[in-house]
């Protein structure tokens, strides 16, 4: 645990926010819900809503990709050495079947690294019936301390 002084929140802490109120604004305004967040595993789920249909009424690519983009970056940052910060230089995504509206969409992310200057982090995204919607594989680097 931090001391008080040291203003920098530890993993304990940011896992709360997360679970508590999502990642960060977008995350929010997408609908993403947190359910699980630690150090080895960032789960969530999103209800497919109209706002994130593409053609013909399933779940647009780009949503699959913010969803595994946030959830790999929680990850990212919950590893984080105090006081650094991460960011994405690379995304992958296979995409394997759609999740049609109404549906909820569950993510699972873990790692694969988690190195000093990178880790990588690998985000399935299934239906509610258990079938892979999409796999997604992204690089996070690490961003030392400024000082």
């Amino acid at each position: 645990m931090n001391p008080p002084d040291a203003g920098v929140p530890d993993a304990e802490q940011i896992a709360a926010s997360i679970l508590e109120s999502g990642s960060c604004a977008y995350s929010r305004n997408l609908g993403l819900t947190y359910t699980e967040a630690t150090k080895a595993r960032v789960r969530a789920e999103l209800t497919v809503t109209e706002d994130h249909l593409t053609v013909p009424d399933i779940l647009h690519g780009g949503a699959v990709m913010s969803i595994a983009d946030d959830m790999g970056a929680v990850g990212a940052v919950l590893n984080l050495p105090p006081g650094a910060r991460t960011s994405t230089i690379e995304s992958k995504t296979n995409f394997v079947r759609g999740v049609p509206l109404g549906e909820k969409a569950l993510g699972e992310s873990t790692p694969v690294h988690l190195g000093r200057t990178t880790m990588v982090w690998q985000t399935r995204i299934s239906r509610e019936d258990g079938k892979l919607a999409a796999v997604v594989t992204q690089t996070q680097i690490v961003l030392p301390v400024e000082g």
